[in-house]
C-alpha cells in the first residue's frame, strides 16, 4: 500500500495509458475491418491489426507530438519567461544557473545523486538528461510514425494500383505534413494557453497553480 501511495500519480496514469491504448486497438480493429469489408477486402485478426503498420501509426502519430511537446517545454524555459506564470522561472532566472545553485559539483549535498558530485562530460550527461531522454523518444516516435506511416501509404498506393514512393518521398509529402503538422499545433496550443490561463486562474492542491492567494504577478510560485 505504501508503493500504492508514494507512486499513485505514475500508476494512475500508466492505468489509464493502457485502458487508452486497448481501447483504441479494438476501436481501430473494427474500423479497419468496416473499411475492408466495405471495399470487399479480406479482414484481419485483432493480433494482426496490432502489429500493422496502420495501429503503428495511429499510435506513434500521436506520442511522436506529445514527446515533442515536452522536448519544447523543457529546453524553452531554460531561457524565456511568462510574467505571472508558475510555469515559468522567475524573472532574474535565466539559463542554466550557476553550480551553487543546482547543487552539482562542489556544491552538491550529502542527498544528492552521485552523479550530480561528478565532473566534465559526466556532469554535462546528467545535467541535461532529462531533454536528452525526451529528445530522443521524440525522434524515435516521429521516426517509427513515418515509417509505419510510409508503409501505410503504400500498401494503399498498391491497392489502387498506382506507384509506390520512397521514405523520402513519402517524408515530403503534403498528406505527411498534413498530418504531422495537424498534431503539432494543437501540442503548442495546449502548452501555451497552460501557461497564460496559470497567470489568472487557480486550483487549490494542484502543484501546477499558484496558490489561490497569490498575486497574479507572481511568477514562478510553488505552492
Amino acid at each position: 500500500m505504501r508503493l500504492v501511495r508514494e507512486n499513485s500519480l505514475s500508476l494512475f496514469f500508466l492505468a489509464i495509458f493502457l485502458l487508452a491504448l486497448i481501447g483504441q486497438a479494438i476501436a481501430g480493429h473494427a474500423q479497419y475491418n468496416n473499411e475492408q469489408i466495405a471495399h470487399m477486402s479480406e479482414t484481419v485478426s485483432f493480433w494482426r491489426y496490432v502489429v500493422s503498420s496502420e495501429f503503428g501509426q495511429a499510435v506513434m502519430e500521436n506520442w511522436q507530438s506529445e514527446y515533442l511537446q515536452f522536448t519544447l517545454y523543457i529546453g524553452t524555459t531554460i531561457w524565456l519567461h511568462q510574467r505571472g506564470s508558475p510555469e515559468s522561472k522567475q524573472l532574474d532566472a535565466i539559463g542554466t544557473e550557476s553550480d551553487e545553485k543546482q547543487r552539482v559539483g562542489g556544491h552538491a549535498r550529502s542527498d544528492s545523486p552521485r552523479w550530480a558530485r561528478a565532473r566534465g562530460l559526466r556532469l554535462w550527461l546528467y545535467s541535461n538528461s532529462l531533454l536528452i531522454v525526451m529528445t530522443t523518444i521524440f525522434l524515435a516516435a516521429w521516426l517509427a510514425y513515418s515509417v509505419t506511416g510510409w508503409s501505410a501509404y503504400n500498401a494503399d498506393q498498391l491497392e489502387h494500383h498506382e506507384q509506390t514512393v520512397s521514405w523520402l518521398g513519402f517524408v515530403g509529402t503534403a498528406d505527411f505534413w498534413e498530418a504531422t503538422l495537424e498534431n503539432w499545433q494543437s501540442e503548442f496550443l495546449a502548452v501555451g494557453s497552460m501557461a497564460v490561463f496559470s497567470i489568472y486562474l487557480r486550483q487549490r492542491g494542484s502543484p501546477e497553480s499558484k496558490p489561490v492567494g497569490a498575486s497574479h504577478e507572481a511568477t514562478g510560485v510553488e505552492s
